[in-house]
């Protein structure tokens, strides 16, 4: 069962920014209540870490138990620890570093200087493997109460690249790709089948370059053409948008 996409525009791209993390604190309270921990998933890019920034600028950020957080990503970049272009680091510099996170629950994803050496398929199983120990039940994954997705001027989303053979890679939770078109090359992300487990999938996205990725995807295109139509949340699908990301919505 998944949700219809709903489509809310803000006027510019730090009115969606705030929008979003005032949106984000909320949820993950409400999980957190209902179930005592919460799970999101992180995205990197400009609009990933703008949100963090709005959190950690919130006065209503500590509302957030952030010991009980588990926090994942949506995929990274294979890059050595500490990398500025991995995006653990930029969100780590946007929030995670100012909030106390329980470190046995922030869950990043292995680069080439973790256990697996530069064996980016057996870091992508070491991830996956992660994953299902967190489900606990003999699923894949955690349910992820909130899921946050960039989404490129191709309509690509984490590291699912339309048109790339690694797209639709099945049968596991976290794949590794190999010749990103965007680089770096290498990378490790979340699949489908992973992403498909979110209550709440929120897709953030600003910038005039990104709107006919926008407009495709909200009219559910085929995965050749976009990656982000293929996703969508068990309880809400959201598309929050800065109006030129919304500019070719009718």
């Amino acid at each position: 069962m998944s949700s219809d996409p709903v489509v809310l525009v803000h006027a510019t791209k730090q009115l969606l920014s705030d929008a979003a993390a005032a949106r984000l604190i909320t949820a993950l309270v409400d999980a957190q209540n209902a179930r005592g921990e919460a799970h999101v998933v992180l995205t990197g890019g400009t609009m990933g870490s703008a949100i963090l920034a709005s959190v950690a600028a919130s006065a209503a950020r500590d509302a957030v138990d952030w010991t009980r957080l588990h926090v994942w990503w949506g995929d990274e970049r294979f890059l050595p620890d500490g990398d500025a272009d991995r995006n653990e680091t930029q969100n780590r510099e946007a929030l995670l570093d100012a909030v106390p996170l329980d470190p046995a629950k922030v869950h990043a994803m292995p680069g080439p200087d973790g256990p697996d050496g530069d064996d980016v398929a057996a870091a992508a199983t070491r991830y996956a493997a992660e994953l299902a120990a967190a489900a606990g039940d003999g699923a894949p994954s955690p349910t992820f109460d909130v899921l946050l997705l960039g989404v490129g001027p191709d309509a690509h989303v984490a590291s699912l690249f339309p048109g790339h053979p690694d797209q639709l890679t099945a049968g596991v939770a976290a794949a590794p790709v190999h010749d990103s078109p965007k680089p770096p090359p290498t990378r490790v992300t979340l699949t489908f089948e992973a992403l498909a487990r979110a209550e709440r999938t929120w897709f953030i996205v600003a910038g005039a370059d990104k709107a006919h990725a926008v407009k495709v995807s909200v009219a559910g295109a085929a995965p050749a053409e976009s990656s982000a139509a293929q996703v969508k949340g068990r309880r809400e699908t959201l598309w929050l948008l800065d109006a030129d990301a919304a500019s070719e919505l009718s």
